[in-house]
């Protein structure tokens, strides 16, 4: 017994099927925890919109009865100098052309608006297709 064969350091070489599917078990695994990141970073980001959106509404609905009050103000005092009907008229037009603005505005902002999109793991993805590309193009010139 020689002392080379005891303590040989080079790693037997893996056949190429055993390269394949270890490949292909590693790429199983990072699709599957870059999936796992997507449903993470999306639940965190839906939570942040839940509650957002609840303190929205809230003061939405605070601020349709100062709204109202106001509007109220505003007919009151017209009516110190028009008949109550002209005021009730000139509020309601001008009510309503407030409205369409905001219609109009708001229909323009949701055309505009993205979509939500996981964007730290679309670049984490996107990272590992790069480094997966290099890697193989590197294979090719060895």
């Amino acid at each position: 017994m020689s002392n080379g064969s005891l303590h040989d350091p080079s790693p037997p070489a893996a056949s190429t099927s055993e390269l394949v599917s270890q490949a292909a078990a590693q790429i199983s695994t990072l699709v599957r925890d870059e999936l796992a990141l997507a449903k993470l970073e999306l639940a965190e980001k839906g939570k942040r919109a839940g509650i957002g959106g609840g303190l929205v509404g809230g003061a939405g609905v605070l601020g349709l009865y100062g709204l109202g009050l106001l509007l109220a103000l505003a007919v009151v005092l017209l009516d110190l100098v028009w008949p109550l009907w002209l005021a009730l008229l000139v509020v309601l037009v001008v009510v309503l052309a407030a409205a369409g603005i905001a219609a109009v505005l708001g229909k323009q902002k949701l055309k505009a608006a993205v979509p939500p999109v996981p964007s730290a793991a679309v670049a984490s993805t996107q990272a590992d297709v790069k480094t997966v590309k290099a890697a193989v193009k590197e294979g090719r010139s060895s």
